[in-house]
């Protein structure tokens, strides 16, 4: 594949050519040519008024496959992925069976090869992620595994968490924690506020993040362990998290994209499509998570892509699954939130990277063309026709968005939008 991309605003922190003007010419998957006015006989690209970033990576995705394919399966997760921007995905391990070995980690990467996006999955903290005993962390590691979580499932045994923690320091992993202590959660389905209230409907306290984000901490200081946060949605899990990055704790957290621009007011009409976890907080809160990511507080955005056939969302809210679709959205939902493009490359494609210790990727002569073409400020009207995933429980379908993502490059493969 030969392409030359015109006139393109190269935003990359990383590059040389950040912040300019620039022709970029790749040749067969490699950026072989960096500068202005350049010709070749090559695919052609008008850029003008757009950005070239890296790929972006998501921290939090989920995909049905193995075992849920009729959710999601790897074909359809990762067109929806580089139809956002994503050349990455980190797979949570909330699949049926869970990733709690070597053999579903092999057999993710067995299954993913030569696609555009690559493909990262999170081995489990605990065996079939019930939260007793240790998985086999370090078999999954060697096999690919860059970090263990329990996905959506909380860790609630700290004795659990602390051992999972001192585990992966032997050979250099990462623990991630999804911050909820259910027992104060219960059985709840919304915030717990002036709108549960209204609704009639017990609430989750935001308690119920914040006191698991405090034993962490703790752990993590005691243990001197890295420890990363998935998708935060308070404002005193902000406060938390900055006072422990002032105190020199190894602490990185991510921001689910939904939470910066919906709120519990959206559950007004006891919609499931609003029906996430953790759940839609207060305006007061996502002022916080956006002021969060300007101060760097928040490490990353993620999408949390969670899909679900239509007989698990269009029921009654109670019964309903929690989780939207969101890799084609995050970029749209970043720059609805006010945030520069700038930052919005920050917080979807180089500190995501960073906090698996992957390695970077660069707007660059000589580098791999693994890269996204944006348009910050064009529209787009999100369709059903439009839609990539195979499910469709977006709350956002019919709706016209600003931030177009308007090309997908990796691996010497390209999707056009």
């Amino acid at each position: 594949m030969n392409l030359l991309i015109k006139s393109a605003t190269v935003i990359d922190p990383a590059s040389s050519f950040n912040n300019q003007l620039v022709d970029i010419l790749i040749n067969d998957g490699v950026i072989s040519k960096i500068g202005s006015s350049i010709t070749a006989d090559a695919e052609t690209i008008d850029a003008t008024g757009l950005f070239l970033a890296p790929g972006f990576f998501d921290l939090n995705c989920n995909i049905g496959e193995l075992g849920l394919e009729t959710k999601e399966d790897l074909q359809t997760g990762t067109a929806a992925a580089a139809a956002g921007g994503f050349t990455g995905l980190a797979l949570a391990p909330n699949t049926h069976p869970p990733v709690h070995s070597k053999a579903e980690v092999e057999y993710l990467l067995n299954r993913a090869n030569n696609n555009l996006v690559d493909i990262y999955p999170l081995g489990t903290i605990s065996h079939k992620r019930e939260g007793k005993d240790m998985a086999e962390m370090y078999d999954m590691y060697k096999s690919g595994a860059k970090a263990f979580t329990d996905g959506d499932r909380p860790v609630q045994d700290a004795g659990l968490m602390e051992r999972a923690m001192l585990y992966v320091q032997g050979f250099g992993a990462k623990v991630i924690s999804y911050p909820e202590d259910t027992s104060i959660a219960g059985k709840a389905k919304v915030h717990e506020g002036v709108v549960s209230t209204m609704l009639g409907m017990k609430g989750i306290p935001s308690l119920a993040e914040e006191l698991m984000i405090a034993r962490d901490l703790y752990l993590a200081e005691d243990t001197g362990s890295e420890i990363h946060f998935t998708t935060i949605s308070t404002e005193r899990s902000v406060e938390l998290i900055r006072e422990a990055k002032r105190k020199g704790l190894k602490v990185t957290c991510d921001v689910a994209a939904h939470n910066l621009v919906l709120t519990d007011e959206a559950l007004m009409g006891f919609d499931s499509l609003y029906k996430v976890k953790p759940p839609l907080r207060t305006q007061k809160d996502a002022d916080a998570l956006i002021a969060g990511l300007k101060d760097g507080t928040i490490d990353a955005i993620v999408s949390q892509h969670t899909p679900h056939e239509i007989e698990y969302k269009d029921v009654e809210f109670e019964v309903a699954e929690y989780g939207i679709i969101g890799l084609q959205t995050a970029f749209s939902l970043a720059v609805q939130a006010g945030l520069p493009i700038e930052l919005i490359v920050e917080k979807l494609s180089t500190n995501p990277r960073k906090i698996l210790d992957i390695k970077a990727v660069s707007v660059a002569e000589g580098q791999f063309a693994n890269l996204v073409l944006l348009d910050a400020t064009g529209g787009w009207e999100y369709t059903r026709e439009k839609n990539r995933s195979k499910s469709y429980n977006s709350p956002f379908i019919g709706h016209n968005l600003k931030g177009k993502v308007v090309l997908t490059l990796n691996n010497n493969k390209i999707s056009k939008f």
